[in-house]
């Protein structure tokens, strides 16, 4: 994807901060999951039509060096299994991403304690 649009995935995503959690959700007016956020960022900022699950995104673009993230990569994390979770890289370190029952969309870092552990790639849409 171009850099032009890989900021306005970044910003579009960055503008979904507080929208509420819920599991299947992928609408700003009906709260987001994890990769709800993500096909809706990207379909709307890009024109772009990704896969649904975190598992599918997980083959989508192609993979990129932890060290290499640029701002609108997808990040995956192994919550509760291999690419159970994922976000997209805003840049500094953080993430866009909607996390849990109950919560809302919000920016972690990807070196955050509980992130760290758990990051396992980056892809390029």
């Amino acid at each position: 994807m171009p850099e032009d649009l890989a900021r306005e995935a970044s910003f579009l995503a960055l503008s979904l901060v507080d929208t509420p959690y819920r599991y299947g959700g992928n609408t700003p007016a009906g709260g987001f999951d994890c990769s709800g956020l993500i096909v809706y960022v990207f379909r709307n900022a890009a024109g772009l039509g990704l896969p649904r699950t975190v598992a599918q995104l997980a083959r989508v673009g192609r993979p990129v060096r932890r060290g290499a993230m640029r701002s609108g990569d997808l990040v995956l994390f192994d919550t509760t299994g291999r690419f159970s979770h994922a976000g997209i890289y805003v840049g500094a370190g953080r993430f866009v991403h909607a996390p849990s029952t109950g919560g809302v969309v919000r920016l972690d870092g990807v070196q955050a304690r509980y992130w760290k552990p758990r990051f396992s790639g980056v892809r390029r849409v």
